[in-house]
């Protein structure tokens, strides 16, 4: 059984909606390719860029279950092992065999997992079983016409698909998995990439929909102009401050998101221990894709 909101708001630092915690989390990369093509998003491998998408090399479920093993000897204040890339979650079976294989030997941990949503319509049923205890779905718009601005194309069994048709199928199988995982006691979050010149006035309207569907916690993402969309601009203070007081009309607002790498281990915003556990130096500079 899924632990409760609760317990997750205690133990998990994307869920403390006051200030930042001391728990620990650890981000497993084992999911390699993607289904889909955010037009802000590069996944790339290296070891400076701290963002999502982005990890210094990939894992098999074996090594990501070792390097949990390694990772809570060291650090004994994660409490969190996640997989948020640096493709989506769902696009391969990794994901989902790593959680197992580490419910196995370390049941007290919490199982976070981060997806595009578009395959979770059929695999929510999955993703119940495997335990997984929250789920982050990026939804950065339920209207297909602004949906088509932001993600150019996606890959549904086997076949490319664009434009409307492809935004339409993204939104309802992501609403439409939301709601399963949801009615199986996974407690959902979910992340809007906030971009000033396609999605400022829509995010009210992606908070009521989720909401409205099961999730719990609602994440804005201010924009790092990048890749097709960097003509765009980055969302200043007041206008993420504003999306913020609409989305919480609806739904409980998360506000310390640190765009946390793939493959980061440690604390958000503190101490990081992923050198020791991946043995690599993660180097920094500021650039941004979604998880």
């Amino acid at each position: 059984m899924a632990v409760s909101f609760d317990e997750l708001k205690q133990k998990h630092p994307c869920f403390a909606l006051g200030a930042k915690t001391n728990n620990g989390r650890i981000h497993l990369p084992v999911s390699a390719g993607c289904n889909i093509a955010c037009r802000f998003c590069k996944r790339d491998f290296n070891d400076y860029e701290i963002r999502p998408g982005v990890s210094s090399a990939l894992l098999t479920p074996d090594e990501a279950v070792e390097a949990v093993e390694r990772a809570v000897e060291l650090m004994p204040d994660i409490h969190v092992v996640g997989v948020a890339g640096p493709g989506d979650t769902l696009a391969s079976p990794y994901a989902l065999e790593t959680f197992r294989a580490v419910k196995k030997k370390h049941p007290d941990l919490i199982s976070c997992m981060s997806t595009n949503g578009l395959l979770l319509d059929e695999l929510a049923d999955e993703v119940i079983a495997a335990g997984i205890d929250s789920l982050t779905v990026t939804v950065n718009a339920v209207d297909p016409r602004i949906q088509v601005e932001i993600n150019e194309y996606i890959i549904y069994h086997g076949k490319k698909i664009e434009g409307i048709e492809a935004a339409e199928i993204l939104i309802r199988n992501q609403l439409n998995g939301i709601r399963k995982v949801a009615a199986g006691g996974v407690t959902v979050k979910v992340n809007t990439v906030l971009i000033p010149e396609i999605n400022k006035d829509h995010i009210e309207a992606v908070a009521k929909a989720v909401a409205e569907c099961g999730a719990s916690i609602y994440n804005i993402i201010p924009l790092l102009p990048n890749h097709e969309l960097s003509w765009c601009t980055e969302p200043d203070c007041v206008t993420l401050g504003i999306a913020r007081l609409q989305a919480e009309k609806h739904i409980k607002v998360f506000r310390h998101c640190q765009r946390c790498r793939a493959d980061a281990v440690g604390i958000p915003g503190g101490k990081d221990i992923s050198k020791q556990i991946y043995l690599r130096e993660i180097k920094v500079t500021d650039t941004f894709s979604h998880g």
